[in-house]
């Protein structure tokens, strides 16, 4: 069958189809692409996080190497002064070559520890701190040279207390900057947590935005076509998102299921009412003929003793049996249900004779027709007698619809789903919307009464379904009718 027609209700709030790279279409407009940035995301920031971490750790652990050579600086200058103490006091030579080792050994970690120290403090600390180890070290060598008289004890002790004052603030203060590394590495881990509450969050609200919510809305949808309702999903997703193709092709499920349902009902329906008119019609056709072969008998016999009242009387009762019996013939048509042979048959053929047969009642109605029909059609598969009646009927609706005169346009195409497409086209009154809704259905018409059974229609739908094939109908008030009619082709082992 070809494809239905494509409605949907599906209104999205935000979409990426203006996106020209169509990678970036499905990283952003995708629920695996939006998977693949959160997952992206978070592992650049976790790695940003380890590197960070690492990064930490490392300063902890020079921070805390240099730590423990602040202790030795501190050590090494209490050393000194308990040697200090005993060659001031005691003049003892030994202790005054344990000072001198000393000395050396703070000369040497401060060297090391300059650019930490100058970091931790400020130069001008710093200089002050040399200022002062340099001063205590030209005390201790004149000491040394010149002997104990030479010196200041005083002043020597006043010198090393101020050295021991600097390294112990310098401990301090690198005790300070280690323990605030080791609360930074360990705030780490919360930033581990937070990023991971994070990804839960985002990959949730996913789950629950671009999953479950739209699975409730298609639940809900299953639930009311479980119950007869057809309508059109709405869902405000991305356009270009796979839950967005899922509801998309649901809806032209539905949409199809509603169609065959409506198709079901009305061959269905069909169905009882030519197994009614079959009936009827049977039992109608011996009583009819048998009025019109008494009448036409009694004309015949009693013509000349007949006044023209009566004549008139006769003739009306010949005029309505024909009538009653072309009524009993369409019902007959109506109910038939056999099928007839098909053969492979050319559009133009099937135009060209049906045309032949109302030509005469378009010319009589002043009526204007224009067929096109291109070349190199493909052959339908049909029953010539049937497909006549079919567009016959349509004609004659045509004729009818246009009591002053109009055009009558017939097109013939090729349709890509292997059908044939014919369309009638008239400029007649045209039809109301609730008329269109009924039109196929049997005895119901727009005509007067009198002029008309209300089953052309019905028996051209019926032989069109009975082919295979699809009718139509688009109509406005005041600007006429097309009725579309859609033959299947006929296949290459059916024409040998």
């Amino acid at each position: 069958m070809p494809p239905l027609p494509q409605s949907s209700v599906l209104s999205p709030q935000s979409s990426f189809t203006h996106l020209g790279n169509p990678f970036l279409r499905w990283l952003f407009g995708s629920i695996k692409g939006q998977i693949f940035v959160v997952f992206t995301v978070t592992f650049i920031s976790l790695a940003a996080l380890t590197l960070l971490n690492l990064w930490n750790v490392s300063t902890v652990k020079g921070r805390l190497l240099k730590g423990e050579r602040y202790y030795d600086l501190l050590d090494n200058i209490l050393e000194m002064r308990r040697f200090e103490k005993n060659y001031l006091f005691y003049n003892d030579v030994e202790s005054l070559k344990e000072g001198r080792y000393y000395l050396e050994w703070i000369n040497s970690i401060v060297s090391e520890l300059s650019g930490d120290i100058v970091e931790i403090t400020d130069r001008n600390t710093f200089e002050k701190f040399r200022d002062a180890l340099g001063d205590y070290q030209t005390l201790l060598g004149r000491y040394e040279t010149e002997g104990r008289a030479a010196v200041d004890p005083e002043l020597m002790r006043s010198k090393g207390k101020e050295l021991t004052d600097f390294a112990d603030r310098f401990l301090r203060i690198k005790q300070e900057r280690i323990r605030k590394a080791v609360v930074n590495v360990s705030i780490l881990p919360f930033a581990f947590l937070g990023i991971f509450l994070l990804l839960m969050l985002l990959v949730i609200k996913l789950v629950s935005l671009g999953l479950l919510r739209p699975l409730r809305v298609l639940q809900t949808t299953i639930q009311g076509v479980a119950k007869g309702n057809y309508s059109p999903t709405s869902y405000d997703g991305l356009q270009t998102d796979e839950i967005h193709g899922l509801i998309g092709a649901f809806d032209r499920m539905a949409r199809e299921l509603e169609t065959n349902q409506e198709h079901l009902l009305q061959a269905r329906k069909m169905g009882a009412l030519g197994t009614f008119t079959a009936g009827v019609a049977h039992e109608l056709n011996n009583p009819l003929n048998n009025i019109s072969l008494t009448a036409e008998t009694y004309l015949e016999e009693y013509a000349e003793g007949m006044d023209a009242g009566a004549r008139e009387l006769i003739n009306d009762i010949l005029a309505q049996s024909e009538r009653a019996c072309e009524i009993v013939k369409n019902l007959l048509d109506f109910s038939r249900t056999e099928r007839a042979d098909r053969i492979s048959l050319e559009a133009r053929e099937i135009v060209r004779s049906t045309v032949t047969l109302v030509k005469n009642q378009i010319m009589l109605a002043g009526i204007r027709l224009e067929v096109e029909i291109p070349e190199a059609l493909p052959p339908v598969l049909g029953s010539i007698r049937s497909l006549q009646q079919v567009f016959m009927n349509l004609l004659l609706n045509a004729i009818q619809a246009m009591p002053n005169g109009g055009d009558i346009t017939i097109s013939v195409a090729a349709e890509p789903a292997d059908f044939v497409r014919f369309d009638i086209r008239d400029t007649g009154v045209g039809m109301k919307a609730d008329a269109i809704e009924h039109i196929f259905e049997p005895f119901f018409t727009t005509k007067t009464v009198g002029h008309g059974t209300g089953l052309g229609l019905a028996v051209a739908y019926s032989i069109v379904k009975r082919h295979g094939g699809q009718i139509n109908v688009k109509s406005e008030i005041g600007k006429g009718t097309v009725f579309t009619v859609l033959l299947p082709v006929a296949k290459a082992e059916v024409n040998a």
